[in-house]
């Protein structure tokens, strides 16, 4: 299996902007987090998946076994905010696509091993989807 090298970048602006993406803490992640907490709710952040090195779920509620994953709209290719870089255009297409390939692969994982997967994409309320995720981990309480 060969590693695929990043192109190029188009410009210096674009590159320093990719790289200070957050993986994790983003600001819809720490909304729908607090909201959670403020709610009672007690989780666990960036908990490692078992089985699959690398990965790990953004919030997990490991007694309930519901994990929750906030996607950004670029990198997993919301179906309402997706762009399409015009610049090394194929080579972003197909590392978007991988992306979905492995939100999918772990969606399975997670799912074969007994969790509840809830994606939630960066544009939603983080007032509903915290209450969508508390419906999950404490099905009666709603």
């Amino acid at each position: 299996m060969q590693a695929s090298v990043a192109p190029t970048p188009s410009s210096a602006g674009i590159s320093g902007r990719m790289s200070r993406q957050r993986r994790r803490d983003t600001q819809p992640e720490i909304a729908i987090r607090r909201i959670l907490h403020a709610m009672g709710l007690r989780f666990r952040v960036t908990l490692p998946i078992p089985g699959m090195p690398r990965r790990t779920i953004d919030i997990a509620f490991t007694r309930a076994r519901v994990a929750v994953f906030v996607d950004g709209c670029f990198w997993h290719v919301c179906p309402e905010h997706r762009t399409s870089p015009a610049a090394n255009a194929e080579w972003w297409a197909t590392k978007l696509a991988k992306n979905q390939a492995r939100d999918t692969a772990t969606n399975e994982h997670l799912s074969g091993l007994g969790w509840t997967v809830i994606r939630i994409w960066e544009h939603e309320d983080p007032e509903t989807a915290a209450k969508f995720i508390l419906t999950a981990v404490k099905p009666n309480s709603i």
